[in-house]
């Protein structure tokens, strides 16, 4: 028998440019053609002169109320929407005041005068005329100043410059007095704080991981732009869509959906980018047009990115989820995945081919050059693999089972205030001053709407539950009378409102 070999041109596998054969036909040429590249790039600047000042309105059409998180049949739901009615939406800050050694007669005479200055207040959505206070312990060491805040659509926006007029008005802790706020004003406040600027710190957090990563998967400084130019450009887009279905749709977007759209357009997005652009370089080395290598790589490496963004349908499954905020998630990740696929398959190939070659300086990919990744540590690693690939696997799973039995230490029955927190700002201290000397629940009770022919029953009943301050049961002052049949009632709890002993009560 002879030993006949056959040779065969890769270019005989492979489609060819515009105007030659089959590739004519292929569909990766409408995005990468020597003519429809141009075009592509046109139309994604137009998506993006239109969607970016629809994209900076993203924040104000963001819902962070407690009904946008809450489940819409959840009993609390229910009467937040009811209370409506009685009051403005609000929250209390809380102003503590306290001295060990006791409160002076200057302390007194200060803390009156204060309480009397927050009535006269009215910016940033102040209750001035519904504040309550002072209210002195019987020791006589501290004393407290309930000052309700306004909590409409826009209340997260204005909530931290109320707390700090607040705190214009009533000082700091000097000379031996302890002066916080706290309550939910002044934990709300401390969290609109810690949120602020968030999304541009995400933007340029997740761009300094991309960055990062792409030098050190490739090596080129140039190369990174292409991908940042496309993930930044399908934010946009997403962001404007997301927008448009807010206002217009009745889509639930907040703080934490609109935090978690960044950084996974940005980690879609260089998923896909990681993806083409590595069947891109091969195809560079054996082909000399560079529209021809795009196709191929679109043609290649398509199917698998296609199939990662499945993901897009598990993201609608949050659609189901009970919590409003974990339902609003789904469809916003799944626009934003979606979007991302869109740009990476599309405005990226064809950036990729207006720039050519000299984008992956100083490797630059020429027809026959050898292919870097057939060498070095990640190349052995694939050999060795190779070899033994049943011993690998069940190595890693069982590696894998090994570790996941730290899931059956996970505590995942929520976190306190205190908790949310890496530090201890100013409101989680003055809790704890507040709870050595009041109960713990002062200034965020327990809202109960009953009949008003029952009231009186209904208020009974709630003074004898066990952890309930008995004499703190009533109509709160500056609440409207009984609406379509129904009154307000007021209670505080002995224990701290996020506490486990508060949901027990």
């Amino acid at each position: 028998m002879s030993d006949a070999r056959t040779h065969r041109n890769p270019q005989q596998d492979h489609p060819a440019p515009d105007g030659q054969g089959p590739g004519r036909r292929s569909a990766a040429w409408l995005v990468c053609g020597r003519r429809s590249k141009w075009l592509v790039l046109v139309l994604w600047l137009i998506v993006v002169a239109v969607a970016f000042p629809l994209a900076s309105k993203l924040t104000d059409a963001q819902d962070n109320d407690a009904t946008s998180w809450l489940p819409g049949s959840a009993e609390s739901t229910q009467v937040f929407d009811s209370a409506k009615a009685f009051r403005p939406e609000e929250v209390p800050a809380i102003v503590v005041y306290a001295r060990d050694g006791g409160l002076t007669a200057a302390d007194r005479q200060k803390i009156t005068a204060d309480a009397a200055a927050m009535r006269a207040l009215s910016a940033d959505g102040i209750q001035g005329a519904r504040v309550r206070g002072p209210l002195f312990d019987p020791a006589n060491t501290a004393a407290q100043i309930l000052v309700p805040i306004k909590m409409d659509k826009n209340g997260w926006n204005h909530i931290a410059d109320a707390v700090d007029r607040l705190r214009d008005r009533s000082g700091t802790s000097r000379s031996g007095l302890q002066t916080h706020i706290t309550g939910p004003g002044g934990t709300s406040a401390d969290f609109a704080k810690a949120f602020s600027g968030i999304d541009s710190t995400l933007l340029l957090s997740a761009l300094a991981v991309v960055v990062v990563m792409l030098l050190i998967t490739y090596r080129s400084p140039t190369l990174l732009l292409v991908p940042v130019i496309s993930v930044v450009w399908a934010l946009s887009a997403a962001q404007a869509v997301i927008y448009l279905l807010a206002r217009h749709a009745g889509l639930t977007v907040n703080g934490q959906s609109a935090g978690i759209l960044t950084v996974l357009v940005f980690g879609a997005g260089t998923d896909y980018a990681l993806l083409l652009v590595s069947r891109y370089r091969e195809e560079l080395r054996r082909h000399e047009d560079r529209h021809e290598a795009m196709a191929l790589a679109l043609h290649r490496a398509g199917p698998a990115v296609l199939a990662s963004a499945t993901v897009i349908l598990g993201m609608l499954v949050l659609l189901v989820a009970e919590m409003n905020s974990t339902k609003g998630l789904g469809p916003v990740a799944a626009i934003g995945v979606a979007v991302a696929l869109l740009a990476m398959l599309t405005l990226f190939p064809a950036l990729l081919v207006v720039f050519g070659r000299w984008i992956f300086w100083p490797a630059r990919p020429v027809l026959g050059s050898p292919d870097p990744t057939a060498r070095g540590v990640w190349a052995h690693t694939g050999r060795r693999i190779a070899t033994r690939p049943r011993t690998v696997w069940v190595t890693t799973a069982a590696v894998l089972a090994a570790l996941s039995f730290g899931l059956l230490q996970l505590k995942a029955d929520g976190l306190g205030n205190a908790d949310s927190f890496t530090g201890r700002p100013d409101s989680i201290v003055g809790a704890e001053v507040q709870a050595k000397h009041f109960p713990a629940g002062s200034g965020d009770p327990l809202v109960i709407i009953t009949a008003a022919d029952r009231a009186a029953e209904v208020r009974r009943t709630v003074a004898a539950t066990e952890g309930v301050v008995p004499a703190s049961v009533g109509v709160p002052p500056g609440t409207a009378a009984g609406h379509d049949g129904e009154v307000l009632l007021e209670a505080t709890m002995t224990a701290r409102p996020d506490s486990a002993a508060a949901h027990a009560t």
